[in-house]
Order: C-alpha cells, then structure tokens, then sequence
C-alpha cells in the first residue's frame, strides 16, 4: 500500500512553498497525497486561492472554513477552534500515515495539535526560526515540540530544534524549500508580467509586502503608515503591493493599501494574491523589495535583490548581506531605500551567496518521507545537550 502523505495549507505562500514537494509526492507510485486546504485559501477576500490549487491540478481531500468575519485576537482564536474541529475530522476521514506542514501561522498551529492527539506522525518544514516581533515565533516552536520529523532551512536551525529537545537524527537541513521555485520555474519577462497584472510597470518599481507585527499591542496603522509616507518620497518609482495575509488587524492594512492605491491610481497596483510564479517574476524585475514578509529574507536575495526589512516582525532571523533592516521610522526607511538603490550596494547585492541553499530541497524532503521508519516514531525522548561548563 502507498504512503499517505497529508499536506496541510492554508494561505497563498504557504502553498507556493510546497507547490514543488506535493508534485514529488504526486509523481511517485510508492506515494499517495492527500491535501487538506484551509485558511485564507477559502476566502474570496484573500483571492479564494484555493482555485490556484485547482488548476494546478492537485485534487482536494478535505476543505475546512474556518475563517470569521472579524480580525480580532478573539475571532482569530475562534477561527483557531473551528479549525481544530475541522482537522479533527478531516483526519478521522483520510486516515494518513504523516501530516507535512510548513511554518508557524495559527491554523498550522491548529493542524499540527490535531494530529498529535489522533497520533499521526508529523513532519515540519522551516522550524527553528526566530520571529521575535510575532507570535509565530511562539507557535513554530511548540509545533516543533509536537512535531516528529524536521527540515529546517540552514544549520543554525537545525541546532536551534535540537536544542529544543528534538534527536538530531530526525532534524535535516536541506536549505530553504522555496528556492526551489527560482530554480524550477520560468520566470515572466517584464512584458508577460505587465501583461499578467494588466498594468504598466514603467522603468523602476517597488515591491511591497507588509503583514501586521502581531505583537505590537499599539497596532500597525501608524507603522504601516509610516511605510506609505516614505513610498511618497520615490514619486518615479511604481509600486506592487500584496495584501497581508488574516492575521488580527490585517484589515486595517488592506484599507490603508487600497486607498493609497485608490490616490495614486497610475502609480500603485494592490493584488491580493500574485501567486509564486508572478511574484518572483516582479522580484527579478524590480528594483527593491520592501515590507516585513519572510520572501525578502529567505527568497529575495537569490535573485539578487535589495530588501529594506522593516520592524521587528522578522527579527532574530537569519539574513544575508543583502537585507538592511530598518525601524518602522519614515526617516529611516527613506534613508534605507536610498542605501539599497545606491550602484555601491548593488554590488554588494551581486557578490553575496544566499544562506539558504541552492534548491532541491523538494526531493530530498520527499526521499525522507518515503523512506523513514515510522514504527515507534510517536515515543519521542528529549535530547538533552551536553552542556560544558
């Protein structure tokens, strides 16, 4: 009998991640995949991404809603409850022999606490991270104590996950899953991208991705706006923005992005899902990329672009040389845009390696789930480290 895999997504990047490791499962005969899909995938006000999937041709096992009206803490964490009672029973139907899931956002959360308690191994993608500003830094780190298998995307995660108790055996570091995208796919020219997004990019472009810092008690408008002002101060310059994903206050972002798109109709485009294929497409062409999204750390530099990191939403992960990091101050963003455009930094964008590997990251992923044992895998013991003193 083939080996139920279940892949686990609930949000347009997510799925872009593991787009390349549900066709390796796909292709082989000694695999068979089951896809549940959640999350903002099942949201017309997120692109109802879910039709993406459709036409890529992946067939879909379970569908869980979970998602309410309202972004509020308390309507996420009953969104959260709804979640929990859908993987229930979506796991109760399917029977799998592992769940993969990929990184820290609550429904992740939801899928990985489900399983446990159904006793289905878990397999995690990008654990060890540190996310300081968000509370995903808390949720990564308890689905890797929940968690069985690891693939983390550089070694100072994977001693981070073994640090936490995990046996070195069961934590891989293959580098960054989605640097497979830039390697496998045919990336748009600048007239196929214009042609795509029905709109003219001109000579030099921004691309902008900003996510609510979901432990910032104040709230993002007058961070996010801040953003919005310094964009003010490169008038020559257009600007692609990707709504954030359904976090609490996400709406509060989506507004202030349509209205400065609705004030400067010519000049900025808002798309809320570019998908992986269009989105890396208008990194490659761009000028720099701005914003508090993880794609300007781990994917952006291997198409040696710029990344101005604003914020503490992505604090404490590793970055390269190309990413400078800045405040949520207008002042300082502006001077940092102006440090990322300069020809002095672009070459020093164009002679720095990525941390995050070199891709093939989706097979060798695949080859560990077909291959190890999971007898016995649910009995974990905590590694403690050797602690010298």
């Amino acid at each position: 009998m083939p080996r139920k895999i279940c892949v686990v997504t609930g949000t347009r990047a997510e799925y872009g991640l593991l787009y390349w490791l549900m066709r390796e499962i796909q292709q082989d005969p000694d695999l068979e995949l089951q896809l549940i899909v959640t999350g903002t995938h099942l949201s017309p006000e997120f692109g109802y991404t879910v039709q993406v999937i459709e036409q890529d041709g992946f067939p879909i096992h379970e569908r869980i809603e979970m998602l309410l009206a309202s972004d509020t803490p308390a309507a996420v964490t009953k969104s959260m409850g709804l979640a929990l009672i859908g993987f229930a029973d979506a796991y109760a139907r399917l029977q799998p022999d592992i769940v993969v899931i990929l990184g820290d956002r609550y429904e992740i959360m939801t899928a990985a606490q489900a399983a446990m308690i159904a006793r289905i191994p878990i397999a995690h993608i990008h654990g060890g991270e540190r996310t300081e500003g968000a509370i995903d830094e808390a949720i990564r780190h308890s689905i890797t104590k929940m968690a069985h298998l690891h693939f983390v995307s550089t070694e100072e995660y994977r001693r981070r996950v073994i640090q936490l108790g995990e046996h070195p055996d069961k934590v891989f570091n293959f580098g960054a899953i989605g640097i497979d995208n830039i390697v496998n796919l045919n990336l748009l020219n600048r007239d196929e991208l214009e042609q795509s997004l029905n709109f003219s990019l001109g000579d030099k472009y921004f691309v902008c991705t900003y996510h609510p810092v979901t432990l910032d008690a104040s709230g993002p408008s007058q961070a996010f706006r801040n953003l919005l002002d310094a964009l003010r101060e490169f008038p020559d310059y257009k600007v692609i923005m990707t709504k954030p994903n359904a976090d609490p206050n996400s709406h509060i972002i989506i507004q202030m992005m349509e209205e400065f798109a609705q004030e400067q109709r010519d000049r900025v485009l808002v798309v809320a899902s570019l998908g992986q294929l269009r989105y890396l497409s208008a990194v490659k062409h761009c000028d720099l990329v701005i914003g508090n999204s993880s794609s300007g750390i781990i994917e952006v530099p291997s198409l040696m672009k710029p990344t101005v990191n604003i914020g503490d939403r992505q604090k404490g992960r590793a970055a390269g040389a190309s990413v400078i990091h800045v405040s949520e101050n207008k002042e300082e963003i502006v001077q940092a845009i102006h440090q990322a455009l300069s020809a002095s930094f672009r070459r020093i964008v164009a002679e720095s390696p990525s941390i995050y590997g070199h891709g093939n990251v989706s097979a060798r992923i695949k080859e560990v789930l077909k291959h190890h044992s999971l007898s016995n895998i649910l009995y974990k013991s905590f590694y403690d480290l050797d602690m010298q003193r």
